[in-house]
């Protein structure tokens, strides 16, 4: 190749900088082709880096020059190297333009990187250590920054010199001159914190935490110069620290946090700064959770952030820029969902009346914000505080200022999503308050320029939305003539967002009150066939999704006739979608689908290839295929593929067409920018792994509600889902297991009647399908890869979730696929009863274990208890489909169950005692060994302050009593009844029905033990059950046995009887299964045999006023033939 025309490549470089687009995009395209191939390109490069040149020119030079040395350097020659590496370090460390010389360090640190590599350049550190103690502040500003950024590019090759760059950097970190050359410090520091083996090299651990409260003093430093430029790099070296191994920041964290809260706290810092340190904090929150509840700092954030919060003002809610309150709402969430009720969500309720009672509206609406962004971490906490709260919530809906109206109507929409029962159960109070405010909000908004007005009658209708979501199918049918025409006539508000939430508030509606919707049915489709259809805007697409979505609600609601005609073209307008380039509509689409194989089951068959192509295509598509370009930080990954937000994407290698044009020259000093523009390809990939979760879900869907018609494609849907087991994005994870569990359901459904008949225990006394059993042995091989490693809370949550239900609808076959199954699944299940499951540990290894001392070990967030809680669950779908063979295993869990049983918390009390019942349930007869051990847990817990604790217990000891196989329970009796006595009295149903089947029980195992005359009156008088419905099987079993011997007591008893017999005959039939049925109906043939008709009915109707199923369930047995029960017995009867 002939040499290089160096004129006149200084002449075309030059024409890049030219105003002139045309000569600029000209000149571009002839150094690309032209030049940028030659490594001499390279030397020119450098040579104008060093020349005298305008800077503007000779810091394009090193841009360009820093990409062309991974391509280049290596075909230079060796004698020309030493000249090369000279000239540029001598001109560097004296460049006084700053831009100039940081592009100038990454050309150093690329060639460094290279060098190092192959033991070159090795005076380079020496250098640049004696320029960083250089007397004038320019060369060590300099010998700083190339430091850091040779660091930075050379990684792990730079070791061997942690030590001389510490000792440099203990002083510079004070530099009394330069401010610059102290965060140049700070950026070194945080870069060998990176690369540091904190393990294998204490001494540049310790200098590292040695400089920490000098780093600190940096940061307060920029503030105080209100230096927005050197606060920000400061900050972010503190994030990077935090993603460090835990020792570097542990001995000084605390102190950290404390400044931050502090610098959060001022009103007299940059807006920046305080927002950077509230992101701060969330994230020490996020990666350090154990430390900050060792701390003990979390009352200290949560009033903080409530104080923080009354700066909002007036701020427009649909301004998305980030601000000081704004942050501070966001840290109050993150504290919620990451530490325990007593740190967050109890000191800001003893903190709320100050602000709700306020004169200042600001502050009101701060303590309305603050609740409702507890309420998503903390749910079952805040279901206590309920009571509490809810008169805060109709207060200040009463509100005379209209944002704090509005910002507690979001509150309302926070409560609806997490407290749904709670919050329905007040529809009376809470439905006229919700109306009156969107009728309020119609009348007075003025016109599309009201954003405050608009806005609220957005909240208005997501907040009846969120309400209706709780309530009971009838009460929400009331509502419907109410609500109905409001939200009409909001379709056609020119707002779309507006459009958007009354479209959504009436999908709701339909789905809750079910066929009470049918006569809205026509006009409801009428209206909203229109935005199935439009699509000239990205705001039209948002309303075309949540129309698809409120369609598939109304069909759910009115069902697969009433809709029929309104399919075939809605499916089209789904299948249209595919196509349209919106980040939602396809999964509306898809979400759509799942609704219509849920409407017309084996009906959907002509649908159902189309669109399981188009899941299938969405769940295959080649991620590979998809390239980013991710700059000169990446380029040792060129060609390679990695993962990013669970979408695998291949690295463009760099081209010539990469080259830096003069108008994308950055400021280098934020060592990031490479990355910056990417984020847009991060979302997007985002988006594509969120996409195939969804498309992952509605196969389980279909497969679940159009199970035959599935068959023929269930070998590929397996085939596709069992590599997704390891996919990167966990909501891909998450809902594969689910639908993997969801398959097998599915195919255990399609057996034989006698094979789904399955009987507890191994081994297996039912063998399910050849099928099943491959399918079975697949999807335990694919959980048992997962779980033990899985680190995502929200994946092993519902992987406990899906192979418990699994266990209890299918019984043991999943755990007789492979016999060596059930050792790993015991280990990882007793690994997550203990927290010691990966999902339970800080983000840094290490970080339990160090921090376990200053820890309360009994509390947790809701979000950690709740992985506890379904690994429990797993626990007792074991025993349920195990049956008595489950009492070896029991050997194993009982320890840390029993744990659980006298935690100190009563969520964890209450759950263990309870599961401790389901257990002694499903081993039957083969508790017996272990009947002290449990009789002594369970007896201590019937006296327990908490209610469902004591509820628990009663059923566990009447289940002890009924299954123990020796006579040994009934010395224990009398006490039983001592602490029964309580529960039989309460105001507690749950408490009550309990008690009452536990008395029961005792009465069937040994009547001889029981005094009957006291204890039989005490059992009717609390008849019948109002809560706890299982109960009635033993309470009626009971005294079905005690008619059947005549007891004198309960025959003296019939007529108190007779009214609560015909309550349990009566509707909801959900009160008794159809055995009991059978029992009581054979009771009433008994007592008419033994009494007067006529005086039976006078009995019950003098009681009960008249009776009500179907002219008196009473009544008419009585017709029936009045059979004696002389041969009906049930349990023991001493």
């Amino acid at each position: 190749m002939a040499p290089m025309d160096t004129q006149k490549f200084f002449a075309t470089f030059k024409e890049v900088l030219a105003p002139d687009t045309e000569r600029v995009k000209a000149a571009t395209e002839n150094l690309r082709t032209n030049f940028y191939p030659l490594p001499e390109s390279l030397i020119v490069l450098i040579q104008l880096l060093v020349s005298d040149q305008a800077p503007p020119l000779r810091q394009l030079a090193a841009t360009q020059a820093a990409r062309l040395v991974p391509k280049h350097w290596k075909n230079i020659a060796d004698d020309q190297k030493p000249q090369i590496r000279q000239k540029l370090l001598e001109r560097t460390l004296y460049e006084e333009e700053k831009l100039v010389r940081h592009a100038a360090s990454r050309v150093i640190a690329a060639i460094a990187r290279l060098d190092f590599e192959n033991s070159e350049w090795l005076d380079l550190f020496d250098i640049l250590l004696r320029a960083g103690a250089d007397s004038n502040a320019l060369p060590r500003q300099v010998a700083t920054y190339v430091l850091f950024s040779v660091v930075d590019s050379a990684g792990e090759t730079t070791i061997h010199k942690f030590k001389d760059m510490l000792e440099l950097f203990s002083k510079t970190i004070h530099d009394p001159e330069s401010a610059e050359v102290r965060i140049n410090t700070m950026l070194t520091l945080s870069r060998i914190a990176v690369i540091l083996d904190a393990e294998h090299n204490e001494e540049s651990l310790q200098s590292i935490q040695n400089a920490i409260p000098h780093m600190v003093g940096v940061l307060k430093q920029a503030v105080d110069a209100k230096d927005e430029e050197n606060t920000t790099q400061t900050f972010e070296v503190f994030q990077t620290l935090l993603t460090c191994d835990s020792a570097v920041l542990n001995k000084h964290f605390g102190d950290l946090v404390h400044f931050m809260i502090q610098l959060a706290s001022s009103t007299e810092v940059m807006e920046d700064a305080r927002t950077q340190a509230l992101s701060l904090l969330m994230q020490c929150v996020r990666f350090r959770k154990l430390k900050i509840q060792g701390l003990r700092v979390g009352e200290a954030m949560t009033k903080m952030c409530l104080e923080i919060a009354t700066e909002l003002g007036d701020a427009d809610d649909d301004d998305d820029e980030i601000t000081t309150p704004r942050s501070a709402l966001g840290l109050l969430d993150v504290l919620a969902s990451n530490l325990p009720p007593s740190q967050v969500v109890v000191p800001l309720l003893k903190s709320l009346n100050p602000y709700i009672t306020s004169n200042n509206p600001d502050r009101r609406q701060a303590g309305i914000l603050s609740l409702g962004m507890c309420v998503e971490g903390a749910p079952d906490f805040m279901t206590t505080q309920f009571n509490a709260v809810f008169p805060v919530v109709i207060s200040l809906l009463a509100d005379n200022e209209e944002k704090v109206r509005r910002d507690t109507l979001e509150c309302v929409i926070r409560l609806g999503e997490d407290l749904a029962e709670e919050l329905a159960k007040e529809h009376k109070t809470l439905m006229p308050a919700l109306v009156k405010i969107l009728d309020a909000a119609i009348d007075t908004t003025e016109g599309p320029d009201d954003t405050k007005g608009l806005s609220t009658i957005r909240s208005s209708c997501n907040a009846i939305d969120s309400l209706l979501e709780g309530m009971e199918e009838s009460d929400v049918a009331d509502y419907l003539p109410e609500l109905y025409p409001r939200m009409k006539r909001l379709f056609s508000h020119p707002d779309l967002k507006v459009k958007t939430a009354a479209i959504g508030a009436v999908g709701t509606m339909a789905q809750c009150s079910k066929d009470a919707f049918l006569p809205y049915l026509e006009q409801s489709m009428n209206s909203l066939q229109e935005y199935v259809q439009i699509k000239d805007s990205s705001d039209e697409l948002d309303v075309r999704c949540i129309t698809c979505d409120s369609m598939g609600q109304i069909a759910l609601a009115v069902g697969a006739k009433p809709f029929q005609r309104y399919v075939q073209p809605l499916m089209s307008a789904t299948e249209e979608a595919m196509h349209l380039d919106h980040p939602k509509l396809k999964e509306t689409s898809f979400l759509f689908w799942g609704n219509m194989a849920k409407v017309y089951g084996t009906e959907f068959k002509p649908f159902l290839a189309g669109i399981l192509k188009c899941l299938f295509e969405s769940i295959e598509s080649e991620e590979s295929e998809l390239e980013v370009e991710l700059g000169q930080h990446a380029a040792d990954l060129a060609g390679k593929e990695v993962t990013i937000g669970g979408k695998k994407v291949k690295i463009a290698a760099m081209s010539e067409d990469e080259i830096l044009e003069a108008s994308q020259i950055e400021d280098l000093e934020e060592m990031e920018d490479d990355w910056d523009d990417d984020d847009d390809d991060f979302t997007a990939l985002n988006a594509v792994a969120e996409e195939k979760e969804i498309a992952v879900e509605i196969l389980g869907d279909i497969m679940t509600h159009a199970t035959r018609d599935c068959v023929p494609y269930m070998e590929k849907t397996i085939e596709t889902l069992v590599p997704l087991i390891s996919h990167d994005f966990e909501g891909v994870r998450r809902a594969t297991v689910s639908t993997l569990f969801r398959a097998y359901a599915a195919v255990w459904e399609l057996q034989p009647e006698e094979q789904r008949k399955w009987k507890a225990g191994l081994p297996l006394q039912v063998q399910p399908t050849g099928e099943l059993q491959k399918l079975g042995e697949i999807i335990m091989t694919a959980t048992l890869a997962l779980w033990p490693e899985e680190e995502d809370r929200s994946v092993v949550t519902d992987l406990h979730r899906s192979l418990a239900a699994a266990l209890k609808a299918t019984g043991p076959a999943l755990l007789a696929m492979d016999p060596t199954a059930l050792k790993p699944l015991t280990e990882t299940l007793v690994t997550v009863l203990q927290k010691k499951h990966p999902c339970q540990e800080d983000f840094m290894s290490g970080e339990t274990a160090s921090d376990a001392s200053d820890i309360d070990p009994e509390e947790s967030a809701e979000y950690d208890w709740l992985i506890v809680d379904t690994a429990l669950d797993c626990v007792t779908a074991l025993a349920i489909s195990l049956g008595p063979t489950f009492a070896q295993l029991f050997k194993i869990f009982e320890k840390p169950v029993l744990k659980f049983a006298s935690s100190t918390l009563s969520i964890e009390r209450s759950t263990a005692v309870g599961v401790l019942a389901e257990l002694i349930r499903g081993m039957g007869t083969a508790v017996t060994p272990s009947t002290d051990r449990l009789y002594k847990i369970l007896i201590h817990r019937l006296s327990d302050e908490d209610a469902e604790a004591k509820s628990n217990a009663a059923f566990g000891i009447g289940l002890l009593v009924e299954n123990t196989e020796d006579a040994k329970m009934a010395q224990h009796f009398p006490e039983i009844l001592r602490k029964l006595e309580p529960l039989l009295q309460t105001e507690e149903k749950r408490c009550c029905d309990n008690a009452a089947g536990c008395v029961s029980r005792m009465i069937m195992k040994s009547q001889g033990n029981m005094p009957l005359e006291a204890v039989v009156p005490a059992l009717v008088d609390i008849l019948p059950l109002k809560e706890d419905w299982e109960e009635n099987e033993a309470v009626w079993g009971c005294l079905v046995g005690l008619y059947s011997t005549s007891n004198p007591t309960l025959i003296s008893l019939t007529p108190q009887l007779l009214p609560i017999l015909e309550s349990v005959l009566s509707p909801p039939e959900e009160q008794i299964n159809d055995a009991t049925r059978e029992k009581l109906t054979q009771m009433v043939k008994f007592i008419a045999s033994k009494h007067p008709r006529e005086k039976i009915v006078s009995c019950v109707e003098g009681r009960s006023g008249q009776m009500a199923y179907h002219g008196g369930a009473l009544r008419s047995r009585l017709d029936e033939d009045n059979d004696s029960m002389s041969d009906t017995h049930v349990g023991g009867t001493g």
